[in-house]
């Protein structure tokens, strides 16, 4: 899966010291553990390598269950969600799809439970290996960051098949690299590789394969070591710029801003700068 890490850290991150969730033996196609030399980011790996990753009902049930539990585990400040180095995710399982009609679709809410990653109130960074497809694309630009190995490549080519996106693939994608290259992906099904990704604003990092997941557990270990109420409020004011005009927003930040002074998490943030020390986060 992860080749051999060489250094004394990353040893420790995969070593016998990570810890597993409690539940993750309940799961059966998603690996779930704590790593990071604290033990406080949340490591999700999707785990159906013979599909490519493929996300069918039941990946994406255990997904939710597995971002529920991270995020109301105090202990937790930040989640990583990877695949394997061929395929983050090659797309939604198709053969669950073939015999499904316009009234089971549309009733059934079809797609809506895939809210599960961005509901999630706790930074998401997706790792992209291989394929992110499809659905594998779209589930990527749920999460909050995305780092890329350089064998990724990032796809729409629903069209493909006779439909279009249903999870974000028309409209996250438009926002991250434009209405141009969006609609160029979307209509073809042309794929983007690793370097577009970056130099197009889709992602915001490209590590070699082997490195890529190490890097994020080292972003995530960062985002834990902050406050998380703070973290928090500032997932939701960046989060609002996809939402609001430009004076909307910066109405809306300044808000947040404001009710951090109310935190005692900023008043000790502040009084640690002033006093040359590491601060203590109480989320308070």
């Amino acid at each position: 899966m992860f080749r051999a890490l060489t250094s004394t850290r990353s040893a420790f991150v995969y070593g016998a010291q990570v810890a597993r969730l409690s539940t993750a033996k309940a799961h059966e196609m998603i690996h779930v553990e704590r790593v990071g030399l604290n033990g406080n980011v949340g490591l999700i790996k999707l785990n159906r390598p013979k599909a490519l990753n493929a996300l069918c009902g039941q990946l994406m049930s255990e997904l939710r269950v597995a971002l529920r539990e991270f995020d109301d585990d105090d202990k937790i400040g930040a989640i990583i969600l990877t695949g394997n180095e061929k395929a983050f995710a090659a797309g939604a399982d198709i053969k669950e799809m073939i015999n499904k009609d316009f009234a089971s679709t549309y009733s059934g809410r079809f797609l809506e439970e895939w809210t599960a990653v961005s509901d999630t109130r706790k930074p998401v960074i997706a790792v992209v290996n291989g394929y992110a497809l499809g659905g594998g694309c779209e589930l990527a630009m749920m999460c909050d960051i995305i780092y890329a190995g350089e064998n990724a490549f990032f796809g729409q080519p629903e069209i493909n098949i006779g439909t279009i996106p249903g999870a974000g693939g028309s409209q996250r994608l438009t926002r991250a690299v434009g209405k141009s290259l969006s609609m160029e992906m979307n209509l073809t099904g042309n794929r983007i590789d690793a370097k577009q990704a970056l130099t197009s604003g889709l992602v915001s990092k490209v590590y070699p394969t082997d490195e890529v997941v190490n890097k994020a557990i080292e972003l995530g270990e960062k985002i834990a070591a902050q406050s998380p109420l703070i973290v928090a409020m500032c997932k939701e004011a960046v989060n609002s710029a996809y939402e609001m005009t430009l004076r909307e927003g910066l109405h809306f930040e300044r808000r947040l801003f404001h009710n951090t002074f109310a935190t005692k998490d900023r008043k000790e943030g502040m009084s640690a700068f002033a006093e040359k020390r590491k601060p203590t986060w109480t989320s308070s």
